[in-house]
């Protein structure tokens, strides 16, 4: 399967070509776009109510322990976490609305304040293929098994600064990782 980093590339230059063809001014058009991206975003929203109500159907009370590394830049130990997988679930969840919805804000500034109507083509695309593509609707939507790369906890997502927001450090699932934090004394309180 192609990275989805290059394929994201590769939407976004054919949607940056696209978007030059388009006639934004043209009120019609414009209100066409403005609705795609709407349409866009509802369909996330609810791709995500889905998997949502998924996770809360399943109720998997499986025990989940791993170590999740310290914040980029701090002096702190990693932390061990014990958690359920339905938990670990849904915070990834929040996690996912989260960033939808500071994608919709970013995108608001820079359509309402500033004006900028070819980045509505664009973001009407790359976040609903991310959607598809993010490791929760693959297991709750798309029915894949638990295993390999969908096995919890899931690294970090990828790209530029995918990295960055771990600490640049990986979480470990080693038995000898986990007891090593947990004797450090930071974390190993069950998260619900």
């Amino acid at each position: 399967m192609v990275n989805p980093q290059i394929t994201n590339l590769v939407v976004i230059l054919v949607a940056m070509q696209a978007s030059k063809k388009i006639p934004f001014d043209d009120p019609n058009v414009l209100n066409g776009v403005r609705g795609l991206y709407i349409l866009s975003n509802l369909i996330i929203l609810g791709i995500y109510l889905y998997v949502g109500m998924q996770i809360d159907k399943i109720k998997d009370r499986t025990v989940l322990k791993y170590v999740e590394p310290a914040p980029m830049g701090s002096t702190e130990e990693p932390k061990a976490v014990t958690t359920t997988v339905q938990a670990y679930d849904k915070q990834q969840l929040r996690g996912l609305y989260k960033a939808q919805l500071m994608g919709v804000g970013m995108m608001a500034v820079m359509h309402i304040y500033f004006k900028y109507t070819n980045p509505l083509l664009i973001q009407s695309i790359i976040p609903l293929k991310g959607a598809f593509e993010g490791n929760l609707v693959k297991v709750h939507l798309l029915g894949k098994p638990a295993t390999g790369d969908l096995k919890r906890p899931w690294k970090a997502a990828g790209g530029m600064f995918g990295g960055l927001q771990q600490g640049g450090g990986e979480i470990k699932t080693d038995k000898k990782s986990i007891e090593a934090a947990e004797r450090a004394g930071r974390g190993g309180a069950k998260e619900e």
